[in-house]
């Protein structure tokens, strides 16, 4: 059972709760939905991720700014206590490479740490070698919900390589549900085995932070108090500040 005497005070490092960016929020009523809902979850530090993906979302740092002057007031008036921090969710593609050569990639707020994810059913070629050449450059890459990863789910001995050189970041509604069994063993196994070193909400909609409850829930239930404390705030800051835990 989770200590009633610590204050939860959680880092959300992978959210889409900024209007009309991307498949998240679609406008600031909903966006004020998430951010309450996280807040009555413990959520103090919450890390916009809007998704950069060529082809798909490639929200401008301008419109990202805009988006978060919107939305910081009206949080600032109901939890003058909370955070909205800036982020984003880069995909694996042409687009990343380039930032990556050019140093551009949009990090968490702007420093060494930044948030990617692949393609669910193949990873990019020599991904292990291009993370180890990231981290030798002085970036810290931050893998978003390893656990829909197909080569991750079929070789849990792959995420324990990719660890090496990369945060692993499981999604807390992934530890949750059931309708989608591989994933959730595996993002299970991930946190059980220590191999993820954060757990993050992912967000896209107020529908589902009951899932991302019930993750809080099952860790607090199979691993205990301290580790909330680890996966939901020591490491995340650690994280942010560019450190591999």
């Amino acid at each position: 059972m989770v200590d009633d005497r610590h204050v939860a005070h959680y880092i959300d490092l992978h959210c889409h709760l900024l209007p009309g960016l991307d498949d998240g929020a679609p406008d600031l009523s909903t966006s004020m939905a998430m951010l309450e809902a996280l807040a009555e979850l413990g959520f103090a530090e919450v890390y916009a991720t809007p998704h950069q993906r060529n082809g798909f979302y490639i929200p401008t740092a301008a419109s990202i700014e805009e988006a978060i002057a919107q939305l910081a007031p009206e949080a600032s008036a109901t939890h003058p206590e909370f955070r909205l921090r800036r982020g984003a969710e880069n995909y694996w593609d042409e687009i990343l490479i380039e930032r990556l050569r050019n140093h551009t990639v949009p990090g968490y707020d702007g420093q060494r740490a930044f948030l990617f994810e692949v393609n669910p059913t193949l990873l990019p070629p020599h991904i292990e070698e291009a993370l180890f050449e990231i981290r030798l450059g002085g970036q810290l890459p931050v893998m978003a919900h390893p656990e829909r990863y197909l080569a991750v789910q079929r070789d849990l001995g792959l995420a324990e390589r990719l660890s090496r050189q990369t945060a692993l970041v499981v999604d807390l509604e992934s530890i949750a549900r059931s309708q989608h069994r591989v994933e959730t063993k595996t993002a299970r196994r991930l946190v059980e085995e220590g191999l993820a070193s954060a757990v993050a909400s992912d967000l896209h909609t107020p529908a589902s932070i009951s899932s991302v409850a019930g993750g809080i829930d099952w860790i607090a239930k199979h691993m205990g108090a301290d580790a909330l404390t680890r996966l939901l705030e020591e490491n995340p800051r650690r994280i942010v500040a560019g450190e591999l835990p």
